[in-house]
């Protein structure tokens, strides 16, 4: 099969060229792109684990840790032992992290928002619909184990 008809191809380096752009654009408040991810996350779900917040920032679960050693590091979050669990460590936003946070989102937004108004709002509605069945379809066609 050709790579000019591999939708992969193109998705990927659709997706390398939002990843350069927002790392560009977060990199003025220190953040990596998964870094802004687990802030956001965090700033929705405060206390969430490190496993939960590693699948829904699409990261395995040893790089997450490796992130939020990271953030702790620099004093944008903090990890307290669960009230029942205290093998299990909530991790939250201290105030640090809650204004690097909100200053990353306000550039990440500013690069969504640039990809979003190059197309009408049928034409977004309607890559958003193939992308979502593309991802549908990919993930019943991926080998188990």
């Amino acid at each position: 099969m050709p790579i000019e008809e591999r939708l992969g191809s193109f998705i990927k380096r659709a997706e390398q060229a939002l990843q350069g752009a927002k790392n560009a654009t977060l990199k003025h408040e220190g953040v990596t792109v998964p870094q802004y991810a687990a802030l956001y996350v965090l700033s929705e779900n405060p206390g969430i684990s490190a496993a939960e917040l590693a699948r829904r920032c699409g990261v395995t679960p040893p790089t997450m840790n490796t992130i939020l050693n990271n953030m702790r590091d620099r004093g944008l979050i903090e990890r307290t032992p669960h009230a029942w669990h205290r093998n299990v460590l909530e991790t939250s936003l201290t105030d640090e992290g809650r204004r690097v946070m909100y200053a990353a989102d306000a550039r990440a937004v500013k690069v969504e928002r640039a990809l979003a108004d190059e197309f009408t709002d049928a034409e977004r509605k309607s890559l958003m619909d193939m992308l979502a069945r593309a991802t549908t379809l990919l993930d019943s066609v991926r080998p188990e184990g």
